[in-house]
Formats: C-alpha cells, sequence, structure tokens
C-alpha cells in the first residue's frame, strides 16, 4: 500500500501578490505556477534546465522552474512573465522584441523575456557578447538569436536614453 505523502504549506510572493499553498514534496515550481496558481506563461519543455522555457525569477534572478521544487519558494519573491504586465520596462523590452521580429512561435518569450528582464536590472548598458553569455540557458528554434541580442540592445538603448 503506498502511502499519500503529507502536503508542505508555501508562503511566498508572486507577482507582488502574497500566497500561500499546499504541495507535494516533489512538486516543481512551474507546476505550481501553472496548475496550482494559473500562471501559464512559464512553460515546460526540457525538464533539464538547459532550454529556458520554464524561466522565472526567483528574488530577481532568472531560475528553471522545471528543477527547482516548489517548497524552496517559501518566503521569497517570484516573478512570472505575467507580472510583468504592468512594469514600464517590459513595455520598451516586448516592444523591442516585436518591433526586431523576436518573436516567432511564442513559445520561449516569457523566459527569454524574463531573463533579459533580469539582464537589463543588473546590467541597464550590457555589450553585444554579455547579452550573449547571459541569454546562453534560453533556447529559441525559431529565431536563430541574431534578432533576440538586437532586441534586447534596442530596449538597453531606449532604457539609457529615456
Amino acid at each position: 500500500m503506498v502511502e499519500a505523502k503529507e502536503k508542505i504549506t508555501v508562503s511566498f510572493t508572486v507577482n507582488g501578490g502574497d500566497v500561500e499553498i499546499q504541495v507535494a514534496p516533489e512538486m516543481a515550481l512551474v507546476d505550481m505556477l501553472r496548475d496550482g496558481l494559473l500562471l501559464k506563461g512559464a512553460k515546460r519543455s526540457c525538464d533539464m534546465q538547459v532550454c529556458g522555457a520554464c524561466t522565472v525569477l526567483v528574488d530577481g534572478v532568472p531560475v528553471s522552474s522545471c528543477t527547482v521544487p516548489a517548497f524552496e519558494v517559501r518566503g521569497k519573491s517570484v516573478t512570472t512573465i505575467e507580472g510583468l504586465a504592468a512594469d514600464d520596462r517590459l513595455a520598451g523590452l516586448t516592444d523591442a522584441f516585436i518591433d526586431n521580429a523576436a518573436i516567432q512561435c511564442g513559445f520561449c518569450t516569457p523566459g527569454m523575456v524574463l531573463a533579459a528582464k533580469s539582464l537589463l536590472d543588473s546590467n541597464p548598458d550590457p555589450s553585444e557578447d554579455e547579452i550573449k553569455d547571459y541569454m546562453r540557458g534560453n533556447i529559441c528554434r525559431c529565431t536563430g538569436y541574431k534578432k533576440i541580442v538586437e532586441a534586447i540592445r534596442e530596449a538597453a538603448d531606449k532604457a539609457v536614453q529615456a
């Protein structure tokens, strides 16, 4: 007979709001966000921390939510793509992605935007090489990266000029 595992209470902030949710000990952060909180921006893809489709920010740092146990965000702040909707920097970043044709199928876009936001928050004026290095954990099978790098560079230029 298989014994039911006890649930863990996870209290944290997501997109600026306080949340308390019960999760199974083995639940991944991506599953808690998608299934428990109905935040569908982070996508499950590789389950190995190599593609970036599940990227979210935990205390401002990009993480692969497919490999982070949900309980590890207790007391932390999680930002998903849905939480950036009111952020002025997001508007510039998403506009730059659109203007530079850095979005095609859109599967990787939430993770790309969140990683780019984290980069620009920590380095408002990155070089092309710094952008490429920072974004290396996010895979896009459609755009070939050139347009993504150009979009991030444009967003940085506009933010520096503002």
